[in-house]
């Protein structure tokens, strides 16, 4: 798609809604798939303003994410190596348009997130699916009977139990993924989940899937995950595995993947999150490799519009399986998030890559350059009712 017709879309979007306020974002939630953790007891709250329009017994709602992303190196290319979902650089790109459609079980029902952009183009480009899967995020049956006392049972495609960010912007501290989210962890799955509390302070959960990044390869549904989270006050404690075949390759070697997440919401205003993740696969046909790192972030709400969230990490490629080189990486992202109204949110982004080798791209020159300093402009726009 055209720079112009990106613009476009970009900025029409927008205009028709507004961002959620960021005082509701005090700490990245967990993502759809995840089992929360559940909240102790407490005085019942007013009922929230309506987050969805309905159609009959089926919430609607969608999202609009665009950005411009200034690339200091000014690669030729216009790409911004090793990042997620913001790879381009020097250019406007629509990131996701997406519409949400859910209905809650009851005890039978379904969630299905559709939609294009940037985002949905790098989750299917992994397993080159070029089936009309591609336009789904999500798109699931789950069943919850009010006798099962919370226990819940998904079948179809839904996004992983790993990481400490999610595909959604709106729901995360940073614009951009951090390097674990982007080179440790799947994006989503295919199969079947099971989901349980037990009791105010323990969530479980467990998967039965076709690998990661997968629906189109043909699978053997021998990859397991199973995730807990531990909640005591103000702290969560989130562990994650997964074990099984990489799909995606012809040996199909095995690949495990622990993920941990120490989650602190200090008070109404300041939250930190300290993610952990070491990833192993073994191939039938290459060497063992593997690939570890840690990340920390906090989340400071300056005002009732306005919130900023620094970002550290450390990754380690020793063998250049993953990254395309054997190298130690470290980012530093500074962002500032802005409600510019109850829907529309403004997102201004610095963030700086290092690698302990030449491997950033520079103008015209490949692969030339330790560091990837960039400068990004975001905007969100939540399509849902309210003023």
């Amino acid at each position: 798609m055209s720079p112009p017709a990106n613009i476009y879309l970009i900025v029409s979007a927008l205009a028709l809604s507004l961002a959620i306020p960021l005082s509701a974002q005090t700490a990245p939630p967990a993502d759809q798939s995840s089992p929360a953790p559940a909240p102790p007891a407490a005085t019942p709250a007013p009922a929230p303003p309506p987050t969805a329009w309905k159609i009959g017994p089926v919430d609607v709602s969608g999202m609009v994410d665009g950005y411009y992303e200034l690339g200091f190196n000014h690669p030729d290319d216009h790409e911004s190596l090793l990042r997620g979902f913001d790879d381009k650089a020097n250019q406007f790109e629509l990131n996701e348009a997406a519409l949400t459609l859910d209905y809650a079980p009851s005890p039978v029902g379904f969630h299905l997130d559709a939609g294009f952009g940037r985002a949905f183009d790098i989750m299917a480009s992994v397993e080159k699916d070029v089936t009309p899967m591609r336009f789904l995020k999500q798109a699931f049956i789950d069943v919850k009977p009010a006798s099962w006392k919370g226990v819940e049972v998904d079948f179809g495609k839904f996004v992983t139990f790993a990481s400490a960010e999610v595909i959604e912007t709106q729901n995360n501290w940073n614009y951009s993924r951090s390097l674990l989210f982007v080179w440790c962890t799947p994006d989503y799955h295919f199969g079947m989940q099971f989901k349980a509390p037990f009791g105010t302070h323990f969530n479980f959960g467990a998967q039965w899937v076709a690998g990661w990044n997968n629906i189109v390869t043909g699978a053997t549904y021998r990859t397991i995950g199973l995730t807990g989270a531990w909640t005591v006050s103000k702290l969560t404690w989130t562990n994650t595995y997964y074990g099984g075949p990489d799909e995606n390759t012809l040996d199909r070697g095995m690949r495990y993947l622990w993920d941990s997440v120490l989650l602190l919401t200090a008070n109404t205003k300041t939250s930190l999150y300290l993610n952990s993740d070491y990833l192993q696969d073994t191939p039938r046909l290459v060497p063992t490799y593997r690939i570890y790192g840690l990340a920390g972030a906090a989340k400071y709400q300056l005002a009732s519009k306005l919130a900023i969230s620094p970002r550290l990490e450390w990754m380690n490629d020793p063998s250049g399986r993953v990254t395309g080189a054997p190298q130690k990486l470290k980012e530093a992202t500074l962002t500032g998030t802005y409600a510019l109204a109850s829907r529309l949110s403004l997102w201004l982004e610095f963030r700086e890559d290092w690698s302990n080798q030449p491997f950033f791209n520079r103008g015209s020159q490949m692969g030339n350059s330790r560091t990837q300093p960039t400068l990004l402009l975001g905007m969100v726009a939540l399509l849902r009712p309210g003023k």
